[in-house]
């Protein structure tokens, strides 16, 4: 799958990326397609949702609640 997407990414044979393809690229390679990823979530709201801005003492109330 790999040598397809380098393929793919960099419009080269899978020929070609045996041979001139190192580890180099694939760590690239992996590093690109997470960010994409990422982003891909990030614009569908498929992500985490964010984290709520709460003062400091929100954060206290809610742990003095969440205690009991």
């Amino acid at each position: 799958m790999q040598i397809d997407t380098l393929g793919k990414r960099y419009g080269l044979l899978p020929s070609e990326v045996l041979m001139r393809a190192d580890t180099f690229d694939l760590y690239i390679m992996d590093a690109a397609l997470t960010f994409e990823n990422y982003h891909n979530k990030k614009a569908n709201k498929k992500g985490p949702a964010p984290a709520p801005d709460l003062t400091t003492e929100e954060l206290f109330e809610l742990r003095k609640r969440n205690k009991k």
